[in-house]
């Protein structure tokens, strides 16, 4: 009978337990993290596969190449090509295409004075932030709102940073999708008193029709920011959050300075506003390429109020809704 000779009681001579090197079992494993994704995770290949995408880096690489300025010979063939491609109107740029440095400076361009009027006031009126497309729209029900295709999401995560958040049940949403041939500025909706902003460090998933549709809870695991503000005069009994959604090489959603108090913006955090005074149409805030703006009405008389739109494109300035 043989002895065991390699000194481990039981094994005989050339009998071995092995086991894979740090790098074989690293490599493994990633394997299985790909089929994973690719075969088990929902909806279409390409949003599975962006599963695998470095989403952080990937957004920052892109901004620091869109911030990067541009030869002036190269602004007008190489701006002028990414315009064509998505259809941007550089009519109503503010200014010619060959005074914007960079694709940032392009993207976060301003219209030309005048373009885009409010509209009246009237009582409890909200006009639209943005040029965009209104994807959803309904009532805030057990603290939640809809995605889309039945997909919910929370109201009280999507505002992390308010305690009081649940102040919005029973009152509306809307969701604003912004295209990249969109305007790229939000501006304020109603009149009233700015109260609180905050930022929330988040994700970076895409905020597309494939997304939307199939990455649960999308709005309340991406990178955002907050605006809130209280109705004054026809406004009165209003209370509205626009929350400013991030999204795969989006990852600028900027609170406009005015609005700060000279403060930055914590990364993951927020602080209350000494009620500043807002006019429809002044800057809320800037999109660093494009996404989506979630609007909230809330307040004593968020019953009261109807929305006039429910879906399709909308211009900056255009009446959403107001007071039955």
């Amino acid at each position: 009978m043989p002895r065991p000779t390699d000194g481990r009681a039981g094994y005989p001579e050339g009998m071995h337990l092995s086991w894979p090197s740090p790098a074989r079992l690293a490599l493994l494993l990633a394997l299985l993290w790909v089929v994973y994704v690719v075969l088990w995770t929902p909806g279409p290949l390409s949003l599975r596969m962006l599963g695998l995408y470095p989403k952080q880096t990937g957004s920052r690489f892109v901004g620091w190449v869109a911030t990067h300025t541009l030869p002036v010979t190269w602004r007008e063939p190489l701006l002028g090509r990414f315009a064509g491609y998505y259809a941007i109107n550089l009519e109503e740029a503010e200014f010619p295409l060959a005074d914007y440095p960079s694709l940032q400076a392009l993207f976060t361009r301003r219209l030309k004075p005048g373009l885009r009027p409010q509209e009246t006031a009237a009582p409890g009126f909200v006009n639209s932030p943005v040029d965009g497309r209104i994807i959803g729209s309904g009532r805030i029900e057990a603290g939640l709102a809809i995605q889309a295709k039945g997909l919910p999401y929370r109201i009280t995560e999507l505002l992390k940073h308010d305690p009081g958040a649940a102040r919005f049940e029973g009152g509306q949403y809307l969701t604003l999708y912004l295209s990249p041939k969109n305007y790229h500025r939000i501006h304020v909706p109603l009149a009233g008193r700015v109260s609180a902003v905050s930022r929330v460090e988040g994700e970076l998933w895409p905020v597309n029709d494939a997304s939307t549709a199939h990455v649960p809870r999308l709005y309340e695991r991406n990178r955002r920011a907050t605006w809130t503000a209280l109705g004054t005069g026809p406004c009165e009994g209003l209370e509205v959050a626009a929350v400013l959604v991030g999204a795969t090489h989006v990852g600028g959603v900027v609170i406009d300075p005015r609005w700060l108090g000279g403060r930055p913006l914590p990364k993951d955090g927020g602080f209350p506003v000494a009620l500043l005074p807002c006019e429809p149409g002044d800057d809320l805030g800037t999109f660093e390429f494009g996404s989506t703006v979630v609007l909230l009405i809330g307040g004593p008389r968020a019953a009261d109020w109807e929305p006039l739109r429910r879906g399709g494109d909308v211009k900056l300035g255009q009446r959403l809704g107001a007071f039955r």
